[in-house]
């Protein structure tokens, strides 16, 4: 009892340093101490809904759209994070915007592999103005205007993003970039500045190079421009009196084939550009669509898993129902949390489950009724592959056979000795694929009988 006071008390104090984080729009600290305080206690919905809004505060609509649908999982009533989706869903449009300003921001990372530096700018000013709060979109903008020198309008934006988040660590590093490109600059023309000197003379201000050296040789400069003049003068003459006409025809053909040139390389550019975008937008909708199914996909996976962990924790809910809701469950779409959940519930339920199915199956083999087995054995394969040596999906292959599905059957048989070799199993499957009849079975008097060896059974 004193240790779980002790998480609830350290998941409490990480909650509350989250909390003030969050307040001065310290969000990158915030989400630090709002996920110690879910490792503490991950039933903290107070926690997890935060963590929710900061993460929206940022822009990263999926992920908090993740946190809230836990929350509401973890307790259905009563709980605010059913009122930050419901007002997410009823908002027209907003997922759709949401997805689209994604959806544009990888499309100019792409760009800014290419060096297309001015359509990465173009898009995610259009990104920027559909989704405000995208810090990323910000973090990006600010890095191509630094990258093109337009050191103005790139102190701008990371002004705009170090109000959504100040201690962002990649907000900080550019801003810092940003002064040191600045202070050069300074010494630059401080440099310059110290190469001459200013005095006053009256009413009247001086300023002349520090060296006075020059001033003193002046006359003998004078006459070395005088000289260095003529000759160039005497230079032009000779050279370009003569050919004089060739050279202007020469120039005139020659700014007619740059002039032709610029104009076919623009069309092209043009051309190029409007090819990308009218790819990115035949593969928006379909990519939109895409996103949407796995977004609903991945919620009802955490709808199903954390229903059957209650389930099994309450120990109300038949072995039967719970294994029809865990193997509805899409695995892959599942996070830690989600995957670590659905393990211990498979631990514990898939050994009994298979035992028992397995042994419908066979009681459903002798009884001819082939189609029942094939329900039941593909539903202890998809549990366990491997049951009994691969006994059971030998099985499944014979059931099939007596189905009359050849095709099935010996893609199972072929399966079965690929991944059981050396086994009983196997051997039996290597038979059935080469036409060589099985042995009659003796009655299962060795391990499906349940001989104690006592002349007890068990049930």
């Amino acid at each position: 009892m004193e240790y779980t006071e002790k998480l609830a008390y350290q998941s409490c104090f990480w909650y509350n340093d989250g909390l003030r984080k969050a307040k001065i729009r310290d969000l990158s600290g915030a989400i630090v101490s709002l996920r110690k305080s879910l490792q503490y206690s991950r039933e903290n919905v107070v926690a997890r809904n935060l963590l929710g809004l900061v993460y929206y505060g940022r822009g990263e609509v999926v992920e908090a759209l993740v946190e809230w649908i836990i929350s509401k999982n973890l307790k259905s009533h009563e709980n605010i994070a059913n009122y930050y989706i419901k007002k997410l869903q009823e908002t027209p449009g907003e997922l759709d915007k949401v997805n689209q300003a994604i959806r544009k921001y990888n499309q100019c990372l792409v760009y800014c592999r290419q060096n297309g530096e001015d359509l990465a700018i173009i898009q995610l000013k259009k990104v920027i103005a559909a989704h405000p709060s995208f810090l990323k979109a910000h973090q990006l903008l600010a890095l191509l205007y630094l990258h093109t020198e337009q050191y103005a309008k790139a102190r701008q934006i990371l002004r705009r993003a170090h109000k959504m988040d100040i201690t962002n660590e990649i907000t900080l590093s550019y801003m810092h970039e940003l002064a040191q490109i600045r202070s050069q600059k300074v010494a630059k023309l401080k440099e310059e500045k110290e190469q001459t000197v200013t005095y006053n003379l009256g009413n009247e201000t001086i300023i002349q190079p520090v060296s006075a050296s020059l001033k003193d040789n002046a006359s003998v400069l004078t006459i070395l421009n005088i000289l260095v003049g003529i000759l160039v003068g005497a230079a032009v003459i000779w050279f370009l009196i003569a050919p004089a006409v060739n050279q202007r025809r020469s120039a005139d053909t020659n700014k007619n084939i740059i002039a032709m040139s610029e104009e076919i390389a623009s069309r092209d550019t043009q051309i190029a550009t409007l090819k990308s975008e009218l790819e990115g937008y035949r593969v928006t909708s379909e990519d939109t669509e895409s996103a949407l199914q796995t977004a609903q996909s991945t919620q009802e996976s955490y709808e199903a898993v954390i229903r059957v962990y209650n389930q099994f924790q309450g120990g109300q809910t038949s072995n039967a129902d719970m294994l029809e809701g865990m193997l509805a469950i899409s695995l892959d779409s599942l996070g830690e949390e989600g995957k670590a959940m659905y393990d211990e519930v498979a631990s514990e339920l898939f050994p009994t489950m298979c035992e028992r199915l397995y042994n419908e199956a066979r009681s459903a083999m002798e009884a001819a009724d082939y189609a029942g087995a094939l329900e039941t054995l593909q539903k202890v394969v998809q549990m366990d592959s491997g049951y009994e040596d691969g006994a059971a999906l030998k099985l499944l292959g014979d059931a099939y056979a007596q189905s009359g599905d050849k095709e099935n059957a010996d893609k199972t048989y072929a399966r079965v000795v690929a991944e059981h070799a050396g086994t009983e199993a196997a051997n039996a499957a290597q038979n059935a694929l080469d036409g060589v009849p099985d042995e009659p079975d003796d009655g299962g008097a060795d391990d499906d009988s349940g001989d104690n060896g006592d002349g007890s059974t068990d049930e």
